[in-house]
């Protein structure tokens, strides 16, 4: 089983809901284990796109899919959720962005999939709720709680969980 680390983020609709359904798809089409999940966050669009903020959270998964058969799922998980990968803007609005961060300790750098992902340590939406599940998880040899102390979290709020 390979430990997996995936971050989830979206602006459009009820997200908090999406994500709740998005993470029961998740382990049940790859047939994975939850191991942890990261509180939501309520963070500032990325660019300057005048949209909604964005809420992200990260989850940890252990499955037994390759990172390229996760990969697909994922996308399928997304397009389930109303998400159109050929006709968004780059950093547009979307009901639910689903990035597969890290995979063990796989590197892989194809056209489809670049493994750990690869602008992981510019992200602080992402490594905020990543540093809650898995502080001391270490990609490319920087745990993940070294790589947040180095950016900025302005704007990144967490959200109370739900009842």
């Amino acid at each position: 089983m390979a430990d997996v680390l995936i971050g989830l983020g979206g602006n459009v609709g009820d997200v908090r809901a999406t994500f709740q359904k998005a993470i029961a798809n998740i382990c049940g089409m790859t047939q994975a284990a939850l191991v942890a999940r990261s509180s939501d966050y309520v963070t500032p669009p990325l660019g300057n796109e005048e949209q909604d903020p964005f809420i992200n959270a990260c989850i940890e998964i252990e499955t037994s899919l390759d990172p390229h058969a996760l990969l697909f799922t994922l996308h399928k998980i997304e397009h389930k959720f109303g998400r159109d990968r050929t006709r968004e803007r780059r950093w547009g609005p979307r009901t639910l962005d689903l990035d597969l961060i890290a995979y063990d300790d796989v590197s892989i750098q194809k056209p489809e999939l670049t493994l750990p992902h690869p602008r992981l340590f510019d992200r602080a939406f992402v490594l905020v709720p990543l540093v809650e599940i898995a502080p001391d998880r270490l990609i490319t040899g920087r745990s993940v709680s070294a790589a947040l102390a180095e950016l900025s979290t302005a704007g990144i709020e967490r959200l109370p969980d739900l009842a």
